[in-house]
């Protein structure tokens, strides 16, 4: 048995979604197989109106400690250089390349912090 969660990464479906739709809380990998090799009409209408620009679930690695965790992608994350736990330090993390600058973003998944190496402004 796999949690209603589990089942949502598998379907690449968010978990309200599972929820609103009647996936329980606990459900056999047998029956998530079916469901994703025959969709309800609710699940083959969600993959038909993707655009694909942006996945539905994302594997945060953490690139010090390699923790890892599933997380929905939020429309505000750029694409990240590096991602952290929030516990390890700067030192452990390369240097800033030549002619780049670093930003922070704190909030990605429940423990990471996804930093962006980006150019300098020209001046």
């Amino acid at each position: 048995m796999i949690t209603r969660r589990e089942a949502a990464l598998r379907l690449d479906i968010p978990l309200e979604m599972a929820t609103r739709n009647g996936i329980p809380s606990r459900v056999s990998e047998a029956e998530v197989a079916e469901i994703d090799a025959n969709p309800p009409q609710w699940l083959a209408q969600s993959r038909a109106n993707r655009t694909g620009k942006k996945p539905v679930w994302v594997q945060l690695t953490c690139d010090v400690c390699g923790f890892t965790e599933a997380a929905r992608p939020k429309k505000w994350w750029p694409e990240f250089t590096y991602k952290t736990c929030e516990h390890h330090g700067h030192d452990e993390l390369p240097p800033v390349p030549a002619g780049k600058r670093r930003a922070e973003y704190d909030g990605i998944g429940s423990r990471f912090i996804g930093i962006v190496d980006e150019d300098l402004p020209i001046t």
